[in-house]
């Protein structure tokens, strides 16, 4: 049961839906994967690949308050608009990329993917058992590490 809503101009909502990218009708949350490796690529590309550590932390940070925001006003618990998440993830998962290349941006792409559906322990955990904003985002946080360890295992086969 939904209190109010917020409007989709309103910081809390760009934020939380990745500027609109949210409201995507099929497969927001793989959408705001593919939209957020344009960043990474430019971020680590200015400042290195370690830099996704800091700019993956203030996509939680900003996820956890524009989250909570929607949770209180809308009374959702986890609504699939909400895409912030796996902007933050998918950067963890890029981290171990280096040089560049596109085909591990690639893979790292498809492993977070994957591991954002299937949920592997304790990604499913987070994701059943935090309440709030925390449960939204941190089961993306583990998946987005899970994805760096095949990444960077990647990094040594290519």
């Amino acid at each position: 049961m939904t209190k109010s809503r917020l409007s989709p101009l309103h910081p809390a909502s760009l934020s939380a839906t990745a500027c609109g990218i949210g409201y995507l009708p099929i497969a927001p949350g793989t959408w705001a994967s593919a939209a957020a490796l344009v960043p990474a690529w430019f971020i680590a590309d200015r400042f290195g690949p370690l830099a996704l550590i800091p700019a993956a932390l203030a996509a939680l940070a900003l996820g956890l308050w524009a989250t909570g925001r929607i949770q209180r006003t809308t009374g959702e618990k986890d609504p699939g608009r909400i895409v912030i998440d796996e902007v933050a993830g998918q950067w963890i998962a890029l981290i171990p990329v280096w040089p560049l290349n596109p085909w591990l941006y690639v893979a790292g792409f498809f492993a977070f993917r994957i591991f954002d559906i299937l949920k592997p322990w304790p990604a499913s955990w987070c994701d059943r058992s935090l309440p709030g904003a925390p449960g939204v985002m941190l089961d993306d946080i583990v998946a987005g590490i899970y994805a760096a360890i095949v990444v960077f295992a990647l990094t040594f086969v290519m």
